[in-house]
């Protein structure tokens, strides 16, 4: 090859890897809600392995968890968010309902990313007393500080439902960065309280309406992943299919972000 050859082959080789599109892959965030009654297998036996085996399958970033003992004499006296964290190898928050059975009862939230902010939203007690738990993280899927709320509303009294939502929609009024909210609502698609949130700008996800109640056997669906002022995403989003961990099926949903 001559010298003139050589340089217009050079030159070639250096526009066509100039001109080659970028590619990258979507930034993605994992996210599961879980009612876990206190750790109760269907088998009646405490056990926090079981739970975090099926969440370790997940590659969850973010876990939302419902029906949370800590202390309580029905699951062995044992702190069951900080035993699920510590398998995990996650930060976490405990949100108290109530004192209960020689220790406290509530709600928990977990998350590979460190913790810069907990809030607990107390809401109007019904049946039993509730909260919503928010944490905020910086998350590797963009640049905006999320706010992840887990919640577990009122399962006897719809009105009390609805009620609790308003509180929650006017706590979060003022809020202009992305949100995922997650958790049991015990209320049906159709139910009075989600239609507030729809209202409210909140996108559910929508996973064709499968049930998530009761495990073995799901004849309803009361169990929701929804989202506010996300970037734009696509979504991969199901339940999962555990009938022996606990009365409720978990649900998934992987975010993919470009």
């Amino acid at each position: 090859m001559t010298k003139t050859l050589l340089i217009l082959f050079l030159s070639f080789l250096t526009f066509s890897c100039q001109t080659q599109p970028a590619t990258t892959s979507p930034k993605t965030l994992k996210v599961v809600s879980y009612n876990i009654r206190h750790a109760e297998g269907m088998d009646g036996k405490i056990n926090t392995k079981r739970i975090t085996d099926l969440l370790t399958k997940t590659e969850a970033d973010l876990i939302s968890l419902q029906e949370v003992d800590k202390g309580c004499t029905r699951s062995e006296k044992r702190d069951i968010v900080k035993e699920i964290a510590t398998q995990l190898n996650m930060f976490y928050a405990f949100g108290k309902f109530m004192d209960h059975d020689g220790g406290e009862y509530g709600m928990a939230v977990l998350s590979r990313f460190p913790i810069t902010k907990t809030i607990r939203h107390q809401l109007p007690k019904g049946t039993e007393p509730r909260c919503a738990l928010e944490i905020r993280v910086q998350t590797d899927a963009f640049k905006s500080p999320l706010s992840f709320i887990g919640i577990h509303n009122e399962w006897k009294i719809n009105k009390v439902r609805s009620l609790q939502i308003k509180t929650l929609i006017t706590s979060l009024k003022d809020y202009k960065h992305p949100i995922i909210l997650s958790g049991d609502f015990n209320g049906q698609p159709t139910d009075p309280s989600l239609k507030l949130l729809i209202d409210d700008k909140w996108h559910i996800l929508d996973k064709k309406g499968a049930k998530t109640w009761p495990s073995q056997n799901p004849r309803v669906e009361i169990d929701f992943i929804m989202t506010k002022q996300l970037p734009s995403f696509s979504v991969e989003h199901y339940v999962i299919e555990d009938t022996e961990t606990s009365d409720h099926r978990p649900i998934y949903a992987k975010f993919s972000f470009k």
